[in-house]
């Protein structure tokens, strides 16, 4: 469920904190671990990029986790942040009759 009152983990916090960290594994070890640039995981821990199903699937092999975990947490953080900008649209009249 989404939060409703502070933003959802993001996928990268996760990540660090919760893998990494304990693991006391590096993100440089990590990237080597994964044959990624150290740039593209870092801006994954640090909240500048997103999971996409290619990371996830990374990320969930190298972790034992499945990638829906991390494209769970993606979807999380880009819903909770997408409805404080969002216009609400009316639905239309023929939906649902």
């Amino acid at each position: 469920m989404i939060p409703k009152k502070r933003p959802p983990t993001h996928p990268g916090a996760m990540l660090f904190h919760e893998f990494l960290e304990p693991m006391g594994m590096t993100q440089v070890e990590f990237a080597r671990h994964l044959g990624w640039p150290y740039a593209r995981l870092n801006e994954i821990v640090n909240g500048k990029r997103g999971v996409t199903a290619a990371s996830g699937l990374s990320f969930g092999e190298a972790l034992k986790t499945g990638p829906e975990f991390w494209l769970n947490l993606q979807r999380d953080w880009d819903l909770w942040h997408e409805k404080k900008k969002h216009r609400a649209v009316m639905p239309l009249a023929k939906v649902g009759m």
